[in-house]
């Protein structure tokens, strides 16, 4: 029974015959994109049009430990821990990783090197996806240098039209919001085909909105089979367990 979808599912619209396809979180101080990270991360160990056992995600984490995704998955009824003992989840833990300063791109080289591999791995007759999270923290790793993280995701950008793989990754657009450090963002989201940015309400705090969703989906395919680009915009709240998503002036 497939779930329902939610406003952020249709936005994504994720389960169309489209594959290789870039999404990119973008977010901020005020509104953390974790949620979407995790919405993600369930929707794709369990896809709703197909098998479980046809999906494969490759966990990149720069930001947190396995222990701090699997309890806050669990909350949302996806066991992380029983994904990884089947193979259909392999974790990455990158939190200790520091490139030398003399050795950034063949330490970027050799992640994307392990990265590559297990895709090759795992690629006949699966759906794999790519998770980095975050990619900030990634440019921390490699010595703040962004020409060799731009590299990087170039790299793993090649993994969508080869095997058709998925790629989604984080990124703090306020670290970039003065001077030069702004055209990363701008490099990211060129990249992507997907943008989801999460933002502070523009009325300022309220108790039951915590922000609001900005998507651009440059991959929307019209009637007539080309891709046109759509934006969407809605308002969010997050639950213990569950978010809810609504248009603005939805809810009395």
């Amino acid at each position: 029974m497939n779930r329902p979808a939610s406003l952020l599912d249709d936005a994504l619209n994720l389960e169309s015959s489209q594959k290789g396809r870039v999404v990119l979180v973008e977010d901020c101080v005020e509104t953390s994109g974790a949620f979407v990270l995790h919405h993600l991360i369930k929707r794709f160990l369990s896809p709703p049009n197909l098998s479980s056992s046809d999906s494969i995600v490759l966990f990149v984490a720069f930001a947190q430990p396995f222990s701090h995704y699997d309890r806050v998955l669990r909350k949302m009824g996806c066991n992380l821990a029983a994904q990884r003992e089947t193979k259909r989840l392999l974790f990455f833990d990158m939190l200790m990783l520091e490139c030398p300063d003399d050795g950034v791109e063949g330490g970027l080289i050799a992640l994307y090197g392990n990265i590559q591999k297990a895709v090759e791995v795992n690629s006949s007759n699966k759906n794999i996806t790519l998770i980095i999270d975050d990619i900030s923290l990634l440019e921390v790793a490699a010595n703040g240098s962004t020409k060799d993280v731009l590299n990087f995701m170039h790299y793993c950008h090649t993994l969508t039209t080869q095997f058709g793989c998925t790629i989604i990754t984080v990124l703090h657009e306020d670290i970039y919001s003065s001077g030069d450090g702004f055209t990363f963002p701008l490099q990211m989201e060129y990249l992507a085909d997907i943008t989801i940015k999460t933002e502070p309400l523009i009325t300022g705090l309220a108790a039951d909105v915590h922000g609001q969703l900005t998507i651009l989906n440059k991959g929307m395919i019209d009637g007539f089979g080309s891709s046109k680009g759509k934006i969407h915009n809605f308002h969010y709240k997050i639950k213990e367990n569950s978010v809810d998503y609504f248009y603005p002036g939805s809810r009395s």
